[in-house]
């Protein structure tokens, strides 16, 4: 991946609807050239698709929370398997601190809420958890 690689990603990142025609005029290339490039980002799995990212006004119906879980040893995978299941959930990501994994759940209440964290928590393998509700969003750099 080189600079016009990185440069694509930013734009695309910041607009996926950019068309080809507006990414080409803003890095001075090509229209072919740029192109070429999103085939090969996508072949290679650099980009694995196109996605409308939701703005506050969107997400003001949803109760987000960030849960931390510490699981018993070699009960992964099979907690992996009963939360994939839970619709709230919409992240998943081991980590190398005290914890083991770090979810990020959306629910359309505290009630719901409430009972989905006390479901995940009654999962066998599941030592401990702890839940932080978010509040509000000062800043989101995610692509």
């Amino acid at each position: 991946m080189d600079e016009l690689d990185r440069n694509i990603l930013g734009l695309l990142g910041g607009d996926a609807r950019m068309s080809v025609a507006t990414l080409a005029r803003r890095l001075k290339v090509a229209r072919s050239t740029i192109q070429a490039r999103l085939e090969r980002l996508e072949t290679t799995g650099m980009i694995a698709g196109y996605t409308v990212k939701l703005g506050e006004a969107a997400r003001q119906g949803r109760i987000r929370a960030t849960v931390l879980l510490t699981i018993e040893p070699r009960a992964q995978a099979g907690i992996l398997t009963r939360l994939k299941a839970v619709p709230e959930v919409e992240r998943i990501h081991t980590t190398s601190g005290r914890v083991d994994l770090l979810l990020q759940l959306a629910a359309p209440s505290t009630t719901q809420l409430d009972i989905v964290l006390d479901h995940i928590g009654e999962m066998t393998g599941v030592k401990s958890s702890e839940s932080l509700i978010h509040l509000s969003t000062k800043m989101d750099r995610a692509v």
